[in-house]
């Protein structure tokens, strides 16, 4: 049953909203809108210049309305006083097609209609920084195997515990935190869920991780590379999907009874989960630009070996059973997991391009590939076959432009307005003027 706003507020002592939504490049953009009017912006939604923001419109453009979802209501713990409420973008009574949460209500719509309902659960790492980001915040952090560091993460403690208790006061289901592999870094995991739930959570919990660690004099960031050297963030997708929404879900038609059938059902991956692998692989290389969205994400996925010795992400379009080096590993039965996506990814598009190349794979039956069981960042060199990664964002972005198939299934009015502005934001990146053309070719 659909909330009625202005009553939750009243239950709950809410005096503010703030009535939120994502733009293409991840910026989340809101409006602080007092209980009193919220019935109204219920009904219209808040108005927004969308030219403003990171979206393809002009100054010319007739005012854009979040409206907003009452079901993503979340009463913000740090600040009870304010709730937090994902909008749906409207323009001129219609859905703005190219903002994210759209195109991934769109894409489980579409999903829904197949009888597939994707579940997933997303490990967003980020760094504790100082507060203007130039160094990790914990000067004894300085291991150079840091991963899981018992002291690390109790120095840490109150700003972990106060994120870790808040997600257990709205219900998320937290199972455990830790110390990530580079140092100032950490990771956070919540019971997974439907899709939009997920996005929705994912959206929240980057607000809600850079407000305590600003409470606490720190500055968090899901930047995929910010240290040299270190380990980036990633943020792993673990996907699977059900025969219906939500509680309702009873089967998970991506497990199996193990078998020597195939290479995935050896796994416990069934035909249909073989078939959505099979999508995953088929597009990854234009996924990237959608899952690696920054000109920073190419020092992540393409990086040299990091102080640790391994760099936890993947440069090759491979698929394994249980092994951590490759793009996509199979953990257990009924589910597997995407490596790829970095913290800059935009957490509805995200969910919606798995959906959009998991759904391709599907429909034309797509082959997964050669399950592969080795150490790619020892062996890599042997596979023969495997596509690369892009190098850098120009290639996704051109990877993803020739990618009819994934363009059309995410929306033309979004495609042709994330190419258009990521293009724009790839040709100021290439006109700055940089310090190392200077140290390295003033004597040429």
């Amino acid at each position: 049953m659909t909330k009625d706003l202005a009553a939750f507020a009243k239950e709950k002592g809410v005096k503010y909203f703030m009535i939120s939504y994502t733009d293409l490049f991840g910026g989340q953009r809101a409006k602080l809108v007092p209980t009193q009017a919220i019935a109204d912006m219920q009904d219209e939604g808040a108005g927004f210049a969308g030219f403003a923001t990171w979206l393809d419109f002009t100054p010319a453009h007739p005012d854009m309305l979040a409206v907003p979802d009452p079901n993503s209501v979340i009463q913000l713990p740090w600040k009870p006083e304010v709730a937090w409420v994902a909008g749906n973008c409207v323009m001129e009574g219609k859905d703005v097609a190219q903002a994210p949460r759209n195109v991934l209500r769109r894409l489980i719509d579409q999903a829904a209609t197949e009888g597939m309902h994707v579940k997933t659960g997303i490990e967003a790492e980020f760094f504790l920084l100082s507060p203007d980001g130039s160094q990790i915040s914990d000067e004894y952090d300085t291991a150079v195997k840091p991963c899981y560091d018992q002291q690390a993460v109790m120095r840490r403690y109150d700003v972990i515990k106060e994120i870790c208790d808040h997600m257990l006061e709205l219900g998320w289901g937290p199972y455990q935190n830790d110390h990530e592999d580079a140092n100032g870094q950490f990771e956070m995991n919540w019971e997974f869920d439907d899709t939009l739930a997920t996005a929705d959570k994912h959206s929240f919990f980057k607000f809600m991780t850079k407000s305590v660690a600003e409470k606490h004099g720190f500055r968090a960031t899901f930047m995929p590379k910010p240290v040299e050297g270190l380990t980036g963030n990633g943020c792993h997708a673990h996907i699977s999907v059900w025969d219906a929404p939500g509680p309702k879900a009873k089967t998970n038609v991506f497990a199996t009874e193990s078998s020597k059938e195939s290479q995935t059902s050896e796994l416990g991956l069934s035909e249909k989960g073989r078939h959505f692998l099979g999508g995953i692989m088929k597009h990854a290389s234009a996924l990237a630009a959608v899952t690696n969205p920054t000109v920073n994400s190419y020092k992540r996925i393409n990086a040299p070996r990091t102080m640790s010795g391994a760099t936890w992400a993947p440069n090759s379009v491979t698929w394994t059973g249980n092994n951590r080096t490759h793009m996509v590993r199979v953990p257990g039965p009924g589910r597997f997991e995407l490596r790829l996506a970095d913290g800059a990814t935009n957490p509805y598009l995200l969910q919606a391009v798995i959906i959009a190349a998991g759904l391709s794979g599907v429909r034309s039956e797509a082959d997964p590939g050669k399950r592969y069981d080795i150490d790619m960042y020892a062996q890599g060199h042997t596979v023969r076959g495997a596509p690369k990664l892009p190098l850098n964002m120009l290639d996704a972005l051109r990877a993803y432009d020739k990618d009819k198939g994934l363009k059309e299934a995410m929306g033309k009015e979004f495609s042709d307005a994330y190419l258009k502005l990521k293009m724009e934001e790839w040709n100021s990146f290439v006109s700055h003027f940089s310090s190392w053309e200077k140290e390295n070719t003033l004597d040429i």
